[in-house]
C-alpha cells in the first residue's frame, strides 16, 4: 500500500552509451579494504556540494549536477581522474553555498563517469572511496578547495558472527520495506539480494533510503560500522513497523467502508423491489404462512417450519441470519413432502416402453416388469409401506445403463431425477451442508427431489464406481444411509435438519466395475449386469434407435440415405470395436454428415450405402476380426475367447525343438492362468503319453513352445485349457487338427473337461469367423439351449466331459 516510503529509495538507473536503462552496479571488488587512491592528512581536494543527499563509502551514486561550478568541477575531475570531496549542504536553498553551509563530514570519491542530459544539466556517476572531515577552506575560486583529513572506519572481521546476523536481519528488513512501498523500480530488490558484504551493504541502504538528513548524517559520523548497523536496524525496524500499522489501519478501514456500502446499497434495493413489487417483509412471511396451511407434511416437518417461523418473525429484516432462515423456509415449502406421481400399472404398456427404448436387456426389463406387478398387488391387497427395490446396473461403457434409468422412469410412469457422483469426495454433497456455514444448501439427494416434485421418482445414481473420498469425508458412508431401504424412510439431510422419507423412490445406481464399491454399499444394492452386446444385437440395435436419431439430428429423411445390414455389419467389424454403440454411433453420424455435404454440394452419391462408399467416408478399415485359416499344421487349434467388447477366436500356436534338457517356453503376452493351463496340458501328456501314442522319447528329447498371437494384447483366463492340450498333442503326434473346429474349456490335471463362462459371446464369434464345429463341456448345455435359435443356426455342438472326448474328435488320424 503507498505510504511515505513510496519514494525511499533514488533512483537506481541511467542512459548509457547504447540508451538503454541500466541498473547503476556497486563497485566492483569491494571488500572493505582501502581504496589505492586513499587521501592523507592534510590533502586538499576540491568540493562538490549536494542537496539532500550523502554518500557513503563503497557505493556507486548517480547525481544530476546543474550549477555550472559542479558541472564543470565533474569533467575536470572525470578526465583528470582526481579525487574530489563530497559534501551536503546544510540548506538545499543555497544556490552558492560557502563553508558555513557545508556539513564538515563528507566522502572522497572519484567521478567514474558523466553523461550530457538534454535539459542542460549533467549527469554524474560517483564512486565513494572514504570518509573525511573538512579542516578548512583553501580557496573558493575558480573551485572550493578544502583541506580534509581522512577518517578511518572500525569494520568487525569478516568471520565476526554478530556483524554478520545483524548484516542478514538489516536484509531482511530492508526487502520487506521494498515489498510494501510502491513505484519502487524491481532492480532495486534484485540489487539489494545480491549484497553479500556486510559493510557494503550496510553503507548501500544508507545512501539509498531515504532517511531524514540528520539520521544520515548521523550515521556517516559513525567511525564504528557495527554500531552504524545497529543504528541503522533501529531506523529500518521503526520504518517497518509503521508501515504494518498503516496498512492495517487502512484494510480495516477499507473493509469497514466496502462493507457498510453494500449493506446500506443492497438494503435500499431490496426496499424498492419489494416497493414495486407491492411486497414488503409481512406480506412476504405472510404468504409463507399461507403455503405452509396447505401443506401436507409430517408433524416433525411442521414443527421444525413453524418454529423457525417465530424467530424470522422476531428478527430484524436488516439481521445476517433473516434471509438465511426465510431462504430455509422456501426450501422446506419446496419439497414435496408426501406428493407421489401415480404409478402406470398397465404391465403390457411399460414392457412395451421397455422393449422399444432397449433392445435386449431383458434381465434388467424383467426386474423391472416383476417391480410394477408387485406394486399393482400390494396396490389390489392395500399393504402398505412396500419399499423400492435399489438396483445397481454394472457394465462396460456405452451400453446403456444411464438411458435405461430414463426409460425405467417412462414405463413407470414417474419423474426422472438424475447426478453423477463420478469425482464427488465431500460428503456434504451427499447429506447437505449445515446451516452455520455461509452458502449452506441441501445435498444433492433433496435438490433433486426438489427440482421433480415428487417423493417416489426413479432416481439415478451415474458412476457411483467413481466416488473418491478426502478429509472433507467418505460421500460412500452417506450413501449406505440413502441405498438402506430399511433406513431411507428416515433420511437426515444436514440442510434440512429433519428426516425426510425416501423409501419410496427407485434408486438405479450404475457402474462400469465394481470392485471399487465398498462392501457394505454393494450388499445394500440387487447388482444386475450389464454385458456387452452381441454384433447381432448392435445391428438391430443400429436399425431401431440410431439411425432413425442420425437421419433426424442431420436433417435427412429416411429415403435419403439406406445402410442393409450387411453394411451395418460391416461397419460394426471393421470400424468399431467396444462393449456398448457409442463409437458405433460416431460412425453413422460421420456418414450422413458426408451425405449431407454431398447434397449440399449437388454431388452425385449411393443412396443405398455401398463398401466403396463405407471406405470412402471412414476411411480404411481400422479392426480385422481373426477369420478360420486352414488346417495345413500340426499343433495349431482355434480356440475361442471372451473379452468386454464380444468374442473373438484365436489361435494357439504349438512347436517342437530338440534339447538336451527340455523346457516349456511360453509367449503371446499370456496371464497367469493360461501359463497355468499350459503346464497342466503339458504334465497331463506325460502323465498318458503311451495312451495318447506319443513317444516317451518324444517327450524327453524335445521343447516345447506355445505362442498366442498378437502379443500385444494381454490373455488370460482358464478356458484356453483343452484347446492348448490339443495343440500339444497335435504338435507330438503330427496329426491335424479336423478343419472349422473351434473349442472351449478349462481342463483339470486328470483331463476332465469343466464349464467356461461366456458362451453366447463365444459362439456368435465362432460363427461369424467361418466355424462349423464347437467343443464344450457338458455342463455349457444349459446355456447354449438359453440362446436364440437364430443365432446357433448352422453350427453343430459338440458336448464333452474329458479330454480323451476331444481328442478322439478333434484330432484326424494319419
Amino acid at each position: 500500500m503507498a505510504s511515505d516510503f513510496d519514494d525511499l529509495m533514488l533512483s537506481l538507473s541511467f542512459e548509457g552509451d547504447n540508451g538503454e536503462e541500466q541498473l547503476v552496479p556497486l563497485v566492483d571488488g569491494q571488500d572493505g579494504s582501502a581504496n589505492a587512491n586513499e587521501l592523507k592528512d592534510g590533502d586538499v581536494v576540491s568540493v562538490l556540494p549536494l542537496k539532500n543527499m550523502v554518500l557513503f563509502p563503497d557505493v556507486l551514486l548517480p547525481v544530476t549536477l546543474s550549477r555550472p561550478k559542479s558541472m564543470k568541477l565533474a569533467e575536470h575531475a572525470y578526465k583528470s581522474e582526481e579525487i574530489i570531496g563530497v559534501f551536503t549542504q546544510t540548506d538545499a536553498n543555497v544556490d552558492e553555498p560557502q563553508a558555513e553551509h557545508l556539513h564538515p563530514w563528507g566522502t572522497a570519491a572519484r567521478v567514474l563517469r558523466i553523461f550530457e542530459v538534454p535539459d542542460g544539466s549533467m549527469m554524474a556517476i560517483l564512486e565513494a572511496t572514504q570518509r573525511i572531515v573538512m579542516e578548512e577552506y583553501v580557496a573558493l575560486r575558480p573551485q572550493r578547495r578544502v583541506r580534509i583529513k581522512p577518517i578511518p572506519e572500525s569494520m568487525p572481521g569478516k568471520r565476526d558472527k554478530n556483524f554478520q546476523a545483524l548484516a542478514t536481519n538489516i536484509k531482511e528488513q530492508a526487502l520487506f520495506i521494498i515489498d510494501h512501498a510502491a513505484n519502487l523500480p524491481p532492480e532495486a530488490k534484485l540489487m539489494l539480494k545480491n549484497i553479500n558484504t556486510p559493510d557494503v551493504l550496510i553503507n548501500y541502504i544508507c545512501v539509498n533510503f531515504k532517511f531524514p538528513l540528520e539520521d544520515k548524517l548521523q550515521l556517516l559520523h559513525t567511525d564504528d560500522l557495527l554500531y552504524r548497523g545497529e543504528t541503522l536496524l533501529q531506523l529500518l525496524v521503526k520504518e517497518a513497523e509503521m508501515q504494518r500499522t498503516r496498512a492495517a489501519i487502512q484494510e480495516k478501514a477499507e473493509e469497514k467502508m466496502n462493507k457498510e456500502h453494500r449493506e446500506y446499497f443492497l438494503h435500499h434495493q431490496l426496499e424498492a423491489i419489494q416497493k414495486e413489487l407491492g411486497e414488503t417483509d409481512n406480506e412476504r412471511l405472510k404468504a409463507l404462512r399461507e403455503r405452509a396451511e396447505k401443506k401436507n407434511w409430517p408433524e416433525h416437518a411442521k414443527t421444525a417450519f413453524d418454529e423457525t417461523m417465530k424467530k424470522v418473525e422476531r428478527e430484524s429484516s436488516h439481521s445476517s441470519d433473516y434471509q438465511l432462515d426465510v431462504t430455509y423456509l422456501e426450501t422446506m415449502l419446496d419439497l414435496p413432502w408426501n406428493e407421489y406421481t401415480e404409478d402406470n400399472y398397465d404391465i403390457p404398456k411399460a414392457k412395451k416402453v421397455l422393449d422399444e427404448d432397449h433392445y435386449g436387456m431383458e434381465k434388467v426389463k424383467e426386474r423391472i416388469i416383476e417391480y410394477l406387478a408387485v406394486l399393482k398387488q400390494t396396490q389390489i391387497a392395500n399393504t402398505k409401506d412396500t419399499k423400492a427395490p435399489i438396483l445397481c446396473l454394472y457394465g462396460p461403457p456405452g451400453v446403456g445403463k444411464t438411458s435405461l434409468g430414463k426409460s425405467i422412469a417412462t414405463a413407470l410412469g414417474r419423474k426422472y431425477a438424475r447426478v453423477s457422483l463420478g469425482g464427488l469426495h465431500d460428503e456434504a454433497e451427499i447429506r447437505g451442508h449445515r446451516r452455520t456455514y455461509i452458502g449452506a444448501m441441501p445435498g444433492r439427494i433433496i435438490s433433486n427431489i426438489k427440482k421433480v416434485q415428487s417423493s417416489n421418482p426413479v432416481f439415478v445414481l451415474d458412476e457411483i464406481d467413481k466416488i473418491g473420498a478426502d478429509y472433507k469425508g467418505d460421500p460412500t458412508s452417506a450413501l449406505l444411509e440413502v441405498l438402506d431401504p430399511e433406513q431411507n424412510s428416515t433420511f437426515h439431510d444436514n440442510y434440512l435438519d429433519v428426516d425426510y422419507d425416501l423409501s419410496k423412490v427407485l434408486f438405479v445406481a450404475t457402474a462400469n466395475s465394481l470392485e471399487s464399491i465398498p462392501r457394505p454399499l454393494l450388499d445394500r444394492m440387487e447388482l444386475i449386469e450389464m454385458t456387452g452386446y452381441l454384433q447381432e444385437e448392435k445391428e438391430e440395435i443400429a436399425k431401431r434407435h440410431l439411425m432413425p436419431k442420425c437421419l433426424n439430428n442431420n436433417g435427412l429423411k429416411a429415403t435419403d440415405l439406406k445402410i442393409s445390414k450387411k453394411i451395418m455389419g460391416e461397419i460394426i467389424d471393421h470400424y468399431t470395436r467396444e462393449s456398448g454403440v457409442r463409437n458405433l454411433e460416431r460412425q453413422i453420424a460421420t456418414i450422413c454428415r458426408k451425405v449431407v455435404t454431398k447434397i449440399a454440394l449437388e454431388e452425385e452419391y449411393n443412396k443405398s450405402l455401398t463398401l466403396e462408399d463405407v471406405e470412402t467416408y471412414l476411411g480404411k478399415p481400422k479392426f480385422n476380426r481373426d477369420m478360420w485359416e486352414n488346417n495345413n499344421y500340426y499343433g495349431v487349434v482355434t480356440g475361442l475367447a471372451w473379452t468386454s467388447v464380444g468374442g473373438e477366436i484365436l489361435f494357439i500356436e504349438t512347436s517342437l525343438s530338440k534339447a538336451k534338457s527340455p523346457t516349456l517356453t511360453l509367449t503371446g503376452n499370456l496371464g497367469d492362468v493360461m501359463k497355468e493351463s499350459a503346464t497342466i496340458a503339458l504334465g497331463y501328456i506325460k502323465a498318458h503319453a503311451e495312451q495318447l501314442g506319443i513317444a516317451q522319447k518324444d517327450i524327453e528329447t524335445h521343447s516345447v513352445h506355445l505362442h498366442v498371437p498378437e502379443g500385444a494384447i494381454p490373455k488370460d483366463g482358464p478356458s484356453a485349457g483343452i484347446t492348448m492340450t490339443t495343440a500339444m498333442v497335435s504338435a507330438f503326434t503330427k496329426r491335424k487338427v479336423r478343419p472349422r473346429i473351434a473349442m472351449t474349456g478349462e481342463m483339470t490335471l486328470r483331463g476332465k473337461v469343466l464349464p467356461i463362462g461366456g458362451v453366447k459371446e463365444k459362439i456368435l464369434a465362432a460363427k461369424r469367423s467361418g466355424i462349423t464345429d464347437i467343443i464344450l463341456c457338458e455342463d455349457n448345455r444349459k446355456d447354449v439351449e438359453e440362446i436364440p435359435e437364430m443365432y446357433v443356426t448352422g453350427l453343430t455342438f459338440h458336448y464333452v466331459k474329458d479330454i480323451d472326448e476331444v481328442l478322439q474328435f478333434a484330432l484326424l488320424k494319419k
